[in-house]
């Protein structure tokens, strides 16, 4: 697949689920052509200026209405929420787990006034950088998501998981746990001995044995 290709089927993806969104009379692009181009400037991995030289240079006859850079990036700010149509339905079991990105090396650390990450731990290791924490639906799908610095702990992701208090039980690890306070539908998860779904596994299987 050539990269117009892959730019022509994302394009066609993202379309689909945002037909619904009118286009403002004043506009240049619409809200499909902004959060395409917001997805390729995450795919491409690379900074606001080399990331418009690369689309102006390459592809610039795939959106010839395309504003000015400091525009284009202003629109992905304002308009973050068009992002909500991705996200998939909750069900009736998910599990919620943060990911460490590391975003320079922990010697790094402090150098630069501009530095963005904390130090923390993630996979038993230090890193400096971030957390992204995903809820998860029973088919794998994300259907919440948020991100904060590496230095904070699990359980200040707990609102994401009140946000379903009544349309999902979310299975976590101990670390989403606070001494007080946790939401009524966080249970412990499947590995932890003597949790609740190690509890409703146990049952499940010895009413299957019962004859």
């Amino acid at each position: 697949m050539t990269t117009v290709e892959l730019i022509t089927a994302l394009f066609y993806e993202v379309d689909e689920q945002l037909r619904a969104i009118p286009k403002h009379p004043e506009a240049h692009l619409w809200p499909s052509e902004v959060v395409t181009l917001g997805l390729l400037h995450a795919l491409k991995g690379v900074g606001n200026r080399p990331f418009y030289h690369w689309l102006t240079r390459d592809y610039r006859a795939l959106c010839p209405q395309l504003p000015e850079r400091t525009r284009l990036f202003r629109l992905f700010k304002t308009h973050q929420d068009w992002t909500q149509a991705f996200l998939a339905a909750p069900t009736a079991l998910g599990v919620i787990d943060t990911y460490g990105i590391a975003l320079i090396h922990p010697m790094r650390e402090g150098r630069s006034p501009h530095q963005i990450g904390r130090k923390g731990l993630s996979n038993h290791r230090w890193i400096v950088g971030g957390k992204l924490c995903l809820l998860l639906n029973q088919w794998g799908l994300v259907v919440a998501w948020a991100c904060a610095t590496a230095n904070v702990a699990d359980n200040t992701f707990q609102g994401l998981i009140r946000q379903f208090e009544e349309q999902m039980v979310v299975l976590s690890d101990t670390a989403f746990h606070a001494a007080e306070g946790d939401p009524s539908n966080l249970k412990g998860s499947c590995w932890i001995p003597g949790s609740w779904i190690s509890r409703w596994r146990t049952t499940r299987l010895l009413s299957s044995s019962l004859p």
